[in-house]
């Protein structure tokens, strides 16, 4: 299993390059940062130093839209960082939530977001591709091989959108970390990925959720407790467009019933005063919070359903402690680099 860190552009930009930096010596493969251009920095640029910091870290958003940013420029983004720092780039995508909200936007279509997934995947790996009636390439970028320098990695929860990550995506983001919801997400990527004529296998698993080592539970608990109003955002839509008949599993869609609504001003910070209504028990099951031996049983069960990458939100007070304690007591387990001499 491979293991990522995702963090928010807060100022100092140095100070995140600095965490990835860390990140990198400590054993983490990816960096994957928020992309909300109003409540964040500009994640294209902070990603320019990140990887001029490292030698071998992936980056790239968790996760970039189809709507606040064009396709192409997207696109030629990528492109450029892969050629200045080889092929190390990595594209989450999602349907739009607080860079899209914040503007007042809705969320983009399915189809929109299928479109883009192609074009920017063609262009950012040097390929040519139709789009607005005309064919189109970057005549100036690299071409890597077999590999695509840079993949794209779709992030979802509703029954639409896990088949078209199936069908078109390199890889499936499921942003929270319940054993059960993951195996039904993971099942229905990989069916509709069948169903397609592509190898259910050749699309990663990443789960990505908070993550927070300590003993003090309550208070991990108040520190995460957040990121069940963030996905809280995702299932109201959800609700809102399969109703609860069953489309959409119980054990995520239920625990909304008494949101209110969100400030996104507050988005993704620990302590922020509208999320309530998430309970205990949906914080306990979203994220992974305790000792190491907390954290290294859910990740084995997580491993168990096909997990290929766990991503660590550090949006709490103890990010170095985290990050050193998956440093020196949970990537190596979780790598089993088997015995020197046997």
């Amino acid at each position: 299993m491979d293991f990522g860190v995702v963090l928010q552009n807060n100022p100092p930009a140095a100070r995140v390059v600095e965490l990835v930096r860390q990140a990198e010596l400590s054993g983490f493969t990816h960096a994957w940062t928020f992309d909300s251009h109003l409540l964040w920095q500009e994640p294209y640029v902070v990603y320019s130093a990140m990887l001029a910091a490292t030698r071998r870290i992936v980056v790239g958003p968790m996760v970039t839209n189809p709507l606040t940013r064009d396709w192409t420029v997207t696109a030629s983004s990528f492109a450029t960082l892969n050629e200045m720092y080889g092929p190390r780039t990595i594209c989450g995508i999602g349907r739009g939530d607080s860079a899209v909200r914040t503007l007042a936007g809705k969320p983009s279509t399915l189809q929109t977001l299928r479109e883009s997934v192609h074009v920017i995947r063609e262009l950012a790996n040097g390929r040519s591709v139709e789009h607005n009636g005309r064919t189109i390439r970057f005549p100036w970028a690299v071409q890597t091989g077999e590999r695509d320098a840079t993949q794209v990695w779709v992030a979802a929860y509703g029954p639409k959108a896990l088949q078209l990550t199936g069908e078109v995506a390199d890889g499936f983001i499921l942003q929270l970390a319940d054993p059960d919801i993951a195996a039904w997400t993971i099942k229905a990527v990989r069916e509709a990925a069948e169903a397609a004529g592509r190898d259910p296998a050749s699309v990663k698993i990443c789960v990505a959720a908070p993550a927070y080592v300590g003993d003090d539970l309550d208070h991990m608990r108040q520190q995460c407790r957040w990121f069940g109003g963030m996905v809280g955002n995702h299932v109201a839509d959800l609700v809102g467009r399969y109703g609860s008949d069953g489309s959409v599993p119980a054990a995520l869609t239920d625990y909304i019933k008494d949101r209110q609504g969100y400030d996104y001003n507050e988005h993704g910070r620990a302590g922020n005063t509208h999320t309530d209504f998430v309970p205990d028990a949906i914080v306990d099951r979203f994220c992974l919070l305790g000792s190491v031996s907390d954290h290294l049983e859910r990740l084995r069960d997580l491993r168990d359903l096909g997990v290929d990458q766990f991503a660590l939100y550090l949006q709490h007070d103890g990010k170095e402690q985290t990050m050193h304690a998956y440093a020196d007591s949970v990537i190596p387990v979780m790598a089993d680099r088997g015995l020197a001499v046997s």
